[in-house]
């Protein structure tokens, strides 16, 4: 069990931790456009799966644009940033923001990925701050729970497993 802090405070994430050399659990979320998406959506193509617990707060708006930045340099990569902000509010943070690389995904409406992934956090019904590569053949290939929420991920070493990664 990953032991977790939101300011400090201990949170119960629910679900099962994902380990490199896992198969990617599938899971539906909905777009900004409320159609679902799943993991088959992006079939064929590594996926760098950035997931923040509110995308207008400090460290998650600093991440989902350093990870929108990079999306340019990854060849065959797709950048998804998922966290429970309603696709509404996602769609309008990116229009402000100029976030046009990154596919914004809400989870609020079952939690589908927090549970699978082991990221949703039972006290505050928020998705636990994380990174996942997982490569063409749906395997995860690279994985960071942070300890504390409000840090900042391993941007340079999420960065170079998404570009290894096949």
């Amino acid at each position: 069990m990953l032991n977790v802090t939101f300011k400090q405070e201990p949170v119960t994430l629910v679900g099962s931790e994902i380990k490199v050399g896992d198969k990617a659990p599938d899971f539906t979320v909905l777009s900004n456009g409320l159609e679902e998406v799943s993991l088959g959506n992006y079939d064929g193509k590594v996926k760098l799966i950035s997931v923040v617990p509110s995308i207008d707060t400090g460290v998650c708006s600093d991440q989902t644009r350093r990870f929108n930045e990079e999306a340019d340099k990854l060849e065959n990569v797709h950048v998804l940033t998922i966290s429970m902000d309603l696709p509404f509010a996602q769609q309008r943070w990116c229009a402000a923001n100029g976030i046009e690389k990154v596919d914004t995904l809400s989870d609020h409406r079952d939690a589908d990925f927090g549970q699978k992934y082991g990221v949703l956090m039972k006290e505050l019904r928020l998705l636990s701050r994380s990174v996942f590569v997982v490569n063409s053949k749906n395997e995860v290939t690279y994985v960071e729970y942070l300890s504390e929420v409000t840090n900042h991920p391993n941007y340079e070493a999420a960065l170079k497993a998404a570009k290894e990664a096949e």
